[in-house]
Protein backbone atom coordinates (compact mmCIF):
# COMPACT_ATOMS: atom_id res chain seq x y z
CA UNK A 1 0.00 0.00 0.00
CA UNK A 2 1.28 3.46 -0.87
CA UNK A 3 1.96 6.07 1.82
CA UNK A 4 -1.09 8.05 0.67
CA UNK A 5 -3.25 4.93 0.81
CA UNK A 6 -2.02 4.07 4.30
CA UNK A 7 -2.74 7.60 5.50
CA UNK A 8 -6.25 7.49 4.04
CA UNK A 9 -6.93 4.14 5.71
CA UNK A 10 -5.67 5.48 9.05
CA UNK A 11 -7.91 8.55 8.74
CA UNK A 12 -10.93 6.38 7.94
CA UNK A 13 -10.23 4.17 10.96
CA UNK A 14 -9.88 7.19 13.23
CA UNK A 15 -13.18 8.61 11.98
CA UNK A 16 -14.92 5.30 12.63
CA UNK A 17 -13.58 5.21 16.19
CA UNK A 18 -14.66 8.81 16.81
CA UNK A 19 -18.15 8.10 15.52
CA UNK A 20 -18.38 4.93 17.59
CA UNK A 21 -17.55 6.96 20.69
CA UNK A 22 -20.24 9.48 19.74
CA UNK A 23 -22.78 6.65 19.74
CA UNK A 24 -21.63 5.42 23.16
CA UNK A 25 -21.75 8.97 24.59
CA UNK A 26 -25.38 9.26 23.47
CA UNK A 27 -26.38 6.88 26.27
CA UNK A 28 -27.15 8.56 29.60
CA UNK A 29 -26.75 7.46 33.20
CA UNK A 30 -30.49 6.72 33.51
CA UNK A 31 -29.75 3.61 31.40
CA UNK A 32 -32.74 4.30 29.10
CA UNK A 33 -32.48 2.00 26.04
CA UNK A 34 -32.20 3.75 22.67
CA UNK A 35 -33.26 2.83 19.15
CA UNK A 36 -31.18 3.55 16.07
CA UNK A 37 -33.56 6.42 15.29
CA UNK A 38 -32.97 8.00 18.71
CA UNK A 39 -29.20 7.57 18.30
CA UNK A 40 -29.40 9.34 14.93
CA UNK A 41 -31.22 12.23 16.61
CA UNK A 42 -28.77 12.49 19.50
CA UNK A 43 -25.57 12.17 17.47
CA UNK A 44 -26.52 13.85 14.19
CA UNK A 45 -24.89 10.96 12.30
CA UNK A 46 -26.47 9.45 9.16
CA UNK A 47 -28.91 6.58 9.71
CA UNK A 48 -26.76 4.10 7.74
CA UNK A 49 -23.69 5.05 9.78
CA UNK A 50 -25.48 4.57 13.09
CA UNK A 51 -26.88 1.21 11.97
CA UNK A 52 -23.41 0.01 10.98
CA UNK A 53 -21.85 1.25 14.23
CA UNK A 54 -24.46 -0.31 16.52
CA UNK A 55 -23.99 -3.63 14.71
CA UNK A 56 -20.23 -3.44 15.28
CA UNK A 57 -20.58 -2.33 18.92
CA UNK A 58 -22.91 -5.28 19.51
CA UNK A 59 -20.32 -7.70 18.13
CA UNK A 60 -17.48 -6.35 20.31
CA UNK A 61 -19.58 -6.33 23.49
CA UNK A 62 -20.04 -2.58 24.04
CA UNK A 63 -23.80 -2.65 23.37
CA UNK A 64 -26.51 -5.24 23.83
CA UNK A 65 -30.07 -5.56 22.57
CA UNK A 66 -32.94 -5.30 25.01
CA UNK A 67 -34.66 -8.72 24.91
CA UNK A 68 -37.69 -8.70 22.64
CA UNK A 69 -37.17 -5.11 21.51
CA UNK A 70 -35.21 -3.24 18.86
CA UNK A 71 -33.46 -1.05 21.41
CA UNK A 72 -29.87 -0.93 22.59
CA UNK A 73 -28.29 -0.37 25.98
CA UNK A 74 -24.72 -0.22 27.19
CA UNK A 75 -23.20 -3.59 28.03
CA UNK A 76 -20.48 -4.60 30.47
CA UNK A 77 -17.70 -3.74 28.01
CA UNK A 78 -18.55 -0.04 27.90
CA UNK A 79 -19.51 0.23 31.57
CA UNK A 80 -16.31 -1.50 32.64
CA UNK A 81 -14.16 1.17 30.98
CA UNK A 82 -16.01 3.96 32.78
CA UNK A 83 -15.87 2.23 36.15
CA UNK A 84 -12.17 1.47 35.73
CA UNK A 85 -11.48 5.11 34.86
CA UNK A 86 -13.24 6.40 37.96
CA UNK A 87 -11.79 3.74 40.26
CA UNK A 88 -8.20 4.35 39.16
CA UNK A 89 -8.25 8.15 38.87
CA UNK A 90 -6.34 9.26 41.97
CA UNK A 91 -7.40 12.87 41.64
CA UNK A 92 -11.11 12.05 41.62
CA UNK A 93 -10.70 9.68 44.56
CA UNK A 94 -8.86 12.34 46.56
CA UNK A 95 -11.69 14.82 45.99
CA UNK A 96 -14.42 12.62 47.47
CA UNK A 97 -13.92 13.31 51.22
CA UNK A 98 -14.07 17.09 50.78
CA UNK A 99 -17.16 16.77 48.60
CA UNK A 100 -18.87 14.56 51.19
CA UNK A 101 -17.96 17.01 53.94
CA UNK A 102 -19.59 19.84 51.98
CA UNK A 103 -22.69 17.77 51.21
CA UNK A 104 -23.19 16.90 54.89
CA UNK A 105 -22.48 20.46 56.02
CA UNK A 106 -25.14 22.00 53.76
CA UNK A 107 -27.54 19.04 53.35
CA UNK A 108 -27.21 19.10 49.55
CA UNK A 109 -25.79 17.03 46.74
CA UNK A 110 -22.31 18.00 45.50
CA UNK A 111 -21.15 17.34 41.95
CA UNK A 112 -17.86 17.68 40.10
CA UNK A 113 -18.25 18.01 36.34
CA UNK A 114 -16.22 18.05 33.14
CA UNK A 115 -17.11 18.73 29.52
CA UNK A 116 -18.69 15.97 27.45
CA UNK A 117 -19.27 17.47 24.02
CA UNK A 118 -21.81 20.25 24.60
CA UNK A 119 -22.90 18.76 27.94
CA UNK A 120 -21.51 18.36 31.45
CA UNK A 121 -20.58 14.91 32.75
CA UNK A 122 -20.57 14.18 36.48
CA UNK A 123 -17.26 12.51 37.36
CA UNK A 124 -17.71 13.01 41.09
CA UNK A 125 -20.88 13.05 43.16
CA UNK A 126 -21.63 12.96 46.88
CA UNK A 127 -24.90 13.50 48.70
CA UNK A 128 -26.02 14.28 52.23
CA UNK A 129 -27.89 11.50 53.97
CA UNK A 130 -30.75 13.96 54.48
CA UNK A 131 -31.23 14.54 50.75
CA UNK A 132 -33.95 12.23 49.49
CA UNK A 133 -34.15 13.61 45.94
CA UNK A 134 -31.88 14.85 43.15
CA UNK A 135 -29.78 11.70 43.39
CA UNK A 136 -28.28 11.78 39.91
CA UNK A 137 -24.90 10.17 40.51
CA UNK A 138 -21.60 9.72 38.70
CA UNK A 139 -22.11 9.39 34.96
CA UNK A 140 -25.06 11.77 34.83
CA UNK A 141 -25.00 14.10 31.83
CA UNK A 142 -26.59 17.54 32.17
CA UNK A 143 -27.12 20.31 29.60
CA UNK A 144 -24.25 22.78 29.80
CA UNK A 145 -26.26 25.83 28.78
CA UNK A 146 -29.20 25.36 31.15
CA UNK A 147 -27.57 24.40 34.46
CA UNK A 148 -25.44 26.22 37.02
CA UNK A 149 -22.66 23.61 36.83
CA UNK A 150 -22.64 23.91 33.03
CA UNK A 151 -22.66 27.70 32.96
CA UNK A 152 -19.85 27.85 35.53
CA UNK A 153 -17.80 25.60 33.25
CA UNK A 154 -18.64 27.75 30.21
CA UNK A 155 -17.53 30.87 32.07
CA UNK A 156 -14.15 29.30 32.81
CA UNK A 157 -13.38 28.52 29.15
CA UNK A 158 -11.15 30.64 26.87
CA UNK A 159 -13.23 33.21 24.95
CA UNK A 160 -13.08 31.42 21.59
CA UNK A 161 -14.25 28.08 22.96
CA UNK A 162 -16.88 29.81 25.06
CA UNK A 163 -18.36 31.66 22.08
CA UNK A 164 -18.42 28.51 19.93
CA UNK A 165 -20.29 26.51 22.58
CA UNK A 166 -22.81 29.29 23.23
CA UNK A 167 -23.52 29.55 19.51
CA UNK A 168 -24.04 25.77 19.32
CA UNK A 169 -26.47 25.88 22.24
CA UNK A 170 -28.35 28.75 20.60
CA UNK A 171 -28.56 26.84 17.34
CA UNK A 172 -29.96 23.76 19.05
CA UNK A 173 -32.42 25.82 21.08
CA UNK A 174 -34.01 27.19 17.90
CA UNK A 175 -36.55 29.92 18.62
CA UNK A 176 -35.50 29.95 22.28
CA UNK A 177 -31.85 30.56 21.40
CA UNK A 178 -31.74 34.29 22.15
CA UNK A 179 -33.49 33.85 25.50
CA UNK A 180 -31.04 31.06 26.40
CA UNK A 181 -28.04 33.24 25.61
CA UNK A 182 -29.43 36.08 27.75
CA UNK A 183 -29.87 33.65 30.65
CA UNK A 184 -26.32 32.36 30.21
CA UNK A 185 -24.97 35.92 30.13
CA UNK A 186 -26.88 36.71 33.33
CA UNK A 187 -25.17 33.75 35.02
CA UNK A 188 -21.80 35.04 33.73
CA UNK A 189 -22.57 38.40 35.37
CA UNK A 190 -23.32 36.62 38.65
CA UNK A 191 -20.03 34.74 38.43
CA UNK A 192 -18.08 37.92 37.71
CA UNK A 193 -19.71 39.72 40.63
CA UNK A 194 -19.94 37.02 43.29
CA UNK A 195 -17.84 34.07 42.10
CA UNK A 196 -20.85 31.74 41.83
CA UNK A 197 -24.02 31.39 39.77
CA UNK A 198 -27.40 29.97 40.75
CA UNK A 199 -30.00 28.40 38.46
CA UNK A 200 -33.51 27.26 39.37
CA UNK A 201 -35.09 24.40 37.42
CA UNK A 202 -32.27 24.16 34.92
CA UNK A 203 -32.44 20.38 34.66
CA UNK A 204 -35.40 19.24 36.74
CA UNK A 205 -38.46 21.20 37.85
CA UNK A 206 -38.25 22.26 41.48
CA UNK A 207 -34.47 21.85 41.73
CA UNK A 208 -31.67 24.39 41.99
CA UNK A 209 -27.91 24.48 41.69
CA UNK A 210 -25.16 26.85 42.80
CA UNK A 211 -21.81 26.41 41.04
CA UNK A 212 -18.37 27.78 40.23
CA UNK A 213 -15.43 26.76 38.00
CA UNK A 214 -12.19 25.33 39.41
CA UNK A 215 -8.76 24.49 37.98
CA UNK A 216 -7.14 21.29 39.23
CA UNK A 217 -3.94 19.28 38.83
CA UNK A 218 -0.61 20.16 37.31
CA UNK A 219 -2.29 20.76 33.95
CA UNK A 220 -4.84 23.15 35.47
CA UNK A 221 -7.75 21.12 34.09
CA UNK A 222 -11.03 23.02 34.07
CA UNK A 223 -13.88 21.49 36.06
CA UNK A 224 -16.98 22.87 37.74
CA UNK A 225 -18.21 22.23 41.26
CA UNK A 226 -21.85 22.58 42.31
CA UNK A 227 -24.25 22.16 45.18
CA UNK A 228 -27.86 21.28 44.44
CA UNK A 229 -31.12 20.15 45.93
CA UNK A 230 -34.78 19.60 45.12
CA UNK A 231 -37.02 22.01 46.99
CA UNK A 232 -40.40 23.21 45.77
CA UNK A 233 -40.49 26.14 48.20
CA UNK A 234 -37.24 28.08 48.22
CA UNK A 235 -35.77 31.52 47.87
CA UNK A 236 -32.96 31.10 45.34
CA UNK A 237 -31.13 34.24 46.46
CA UNK A 238 -31.16 33.11 50.09
CA UNK A 239 -29.96 29.64 49.13
CA UNK A 240 -27.06 31.07 47.11
CA UNK A 241 -26.10 33.31 50.03
CA UNK A 242 -26.22 30.27 52.34
CA UNK A 243 -24.26 27.98 50.03
CA UNK A 244 -21.76 30.27 48.29
CA UNK A 245 -19.29 30.82 51.18
CA UNK A 246 -18.93 27.11 51.93
CA UNK A 247 -18.81 26.23 48.23
CA UNK A 248 -16.01 28.74 47.57
CA UNK A 249 -14.10 27.56 50.64
CA UNK A 250 -14.33 23.92 49.51
CA UNK A 251 -13.33 24.87 45.96
CA UNK A 252 -10.17 26.57 47.28
CA UNK A 253 -9.34 23.54 49.43
CA UNK A 254 -9.91 21.20 46.48
CA UNK A 255 -7.64 23.21 44.21
CA UNK A 256 -4.91 23.21 46.86
CA UNK A 257 -5.35 19.48 47.58
CA UNK A 258 -5.24 18.48 43.89
CA UNK A 259 -2.58 20.96 42.74
CA UNK A 260 0.19 18.37 42.61
CA UNK A 261 -1.74 15.64 40.79
CA UNK A 262 -0.58 14.75 37.28
CA UNK A 263 -3.89 13.12 36.47
CA UNK A 264 -5.63 13.64 33.14
CA UNK A 265 -9.42 13.99 33.00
Amino acid sequence: MSAAGAQAAESATLMTVERGLEVLRAFRSDRTPLTNAELVRRTGLPKATVSRLTSTLLQVGFLRLVPGRREFELSAGALGIGHAYLATNDMLQAAQPLMQELADRLDVSVALGIQDGIDILYVGYRVSRKVATLRLGVGSVLPMGATSIGRAYLWGLPPGQQRALIEEHKRRAGAQGEALEQSIRASFAELAQSGTCAVLGGYQRGTYGVALPIRVGLQGALMSLSCGKADVELDLRSERERIAPALKETAARLQALLAGFDSHL
